[in-house]
């Protein structure tokens, strides 16, 4: 459990620009997310997103590097361990986490995913909802176990598929959605009032069977509550 007295302590991983990233030091300089930022950490060392943040806070390394998949997950964990974060958020990250690292940070790590889960795991999100003629789409974010995008969704915000949408369109979209439903996420996790419990993931110490939805006004909500948890 983290230490009351400090803000947790937030480690992300990153493989692009950052714009989630942005929106997660945009909340905490605005007070609005009582956290600190104690590493960003990518597997693209000209990635934009470190540029975000002071050099002593950026991790890099190319994968091309190391001999295998796992050596590299494992230089990295080190690294993320070194900073003694309480989450790990994967906000654009690109590449899949070995077993052996997602059971290292298993329980505090969450990712964000540009789909509904469990429609869409993986890539190309955007153009796969509008061939299949989707008439919403949107974005999830969920704990991390081995299975890839499978764990747990805790929260997701919805948009409509526009007639004329392309992929490009369509992301855009979601992406205005993602920054306030992983603020949402975030701001659970650090109040001490979001866990994983096995298999579980717990609000309050209750199970959350249904993932919580962003209403209109970028809040969390039970589907069908009438006010924000």
């Amino acid at each position: 459990m983290s230490d009351t007295a400090r803000p947790d302590r937030i480690a992300v991983l990153v493989s692009g620009r950052g714009s989630n990233l942005q929106a997660i030091l945009d909340a905490i300089e605005a007070g609005s997310l009582p956290a600190q930022i104690v590493g960003v950490f990518s597997d693209k060392p000209a990635a934009a997103a470190l540029q975000r943040v002071e050099p002593a806070l950026r991790w890099s390394a190319s994968p091309k590097d190391y001999a295998s998949r796992e050596e590299f997950d494992l230089a990295l964990g080190d690294a993320i361990e070194a900073a003694q974060p309480d989450w790990v958020v994967c906000a654009g990250y690109l590449r899949i986490l070995c077993d052996a690292f997602v059971e290292r940070f298993r329980g505090k790590l969450l990712n964000i995913h540009p789909s509904l889960l469990p429609k869409y795991p993986g890539l190309r999100t955007h153009a796969r909802a509008i061939a299949d003629g989707e008439a919403e789409h949107g974005a999830s974010v969920h704990f991390v176990i081995p299975e890839l995008d499978a764990g747990t969704v805790i929260a997701q915000a919805r948009v409509p598929v526009r007639a004329g949408d392309d992929a490009d369109a369509l992301a855009a979209r979601v992406l205005e959605v993602e920054h306030p439903l992983l603020i949402g996420v975030l701001r659970l996790a650090v109040s001490g009032r979001l866990a994983e419990q096995g298999t579980t993931t717990t609000i309050d110490g209750h199970g959350l069977f249904t993932p919580l939805l962003l209403d209109s006004a970028g809040a969390l909500r039970a589907p069908g509550a009438d006010s924000p948890i």
